[in-house]
């Protein structure tokens, strides 16, 4: 078995221990329509739609390789050095947010990223990582209302 099935697997039953946990949950008098219960259920969801997609994949991978009988193992790409890359990319985010704000880090986040994974060095790296953190930053400012780290290098712009 591989390392996509297993985790997918291991998915789908967190997201139904999660989903019975959070259907214990109690309302309350403050309760709206969806009640205390909504989000963790969405959540729950969610994450069993992308557990049986990962599942899915698996099969279906596992098929391909097996009718051509030929060909690279994914799995040995995603070796700990990748691994350790990514983690000090997110602790390099998480570091630099306070002095540069949210939509700066986010978009040197999301090109680090892309430039880590091999993308050309190109406009479109930059366009993608500007146009995502702007994204990102009306999502959670202007939708849902979730002030983020302006930084103080950007104090008072803002």
């Amino acid at each position: 078995m591989n390392k996509d099935l297993i985790s997918g697997v291991v998915l789908l039953a967190v997201s139904g221990t999660y989903y019975a946990w959070s259907s214990q949950i109690a309302d309350s008098t403050l309760s709206d329509e969806v009640g205390a219960t909504g989000l963790p259920h969405v959540l729950s969801v969610i994450l069993a739609i992308l557990a049986a997609l990962l599942i899915a994949r698996a099969i279906l991978l596992r098929r391909a390789r097996t009718a051509t009988a030929a060909g690279t193992d994914d799995e040995s790409d995603a070796g700990l050095p990748r691994a350790i890359g990514f983690l000090l990319l997110g602790a390099a985010y998480v570091f630099v947010l306070p002095f540069i704000g949210y939509v700066a880090g986010t978009a040197l986040l999301i090109g680090a990223v892309a430039l880590y994974e091999g993308a050309p060095r190109n406009w479109v790296v930059l366009a993608a990582a500007v146009g995502g953190a702007v994204f990102y930053w009306a999502i959670f400012v202007k939708l849902l209302g979730v002030h983020q780290p302006v930084g103080s290098l950007f104090q008072g712009m803002f």
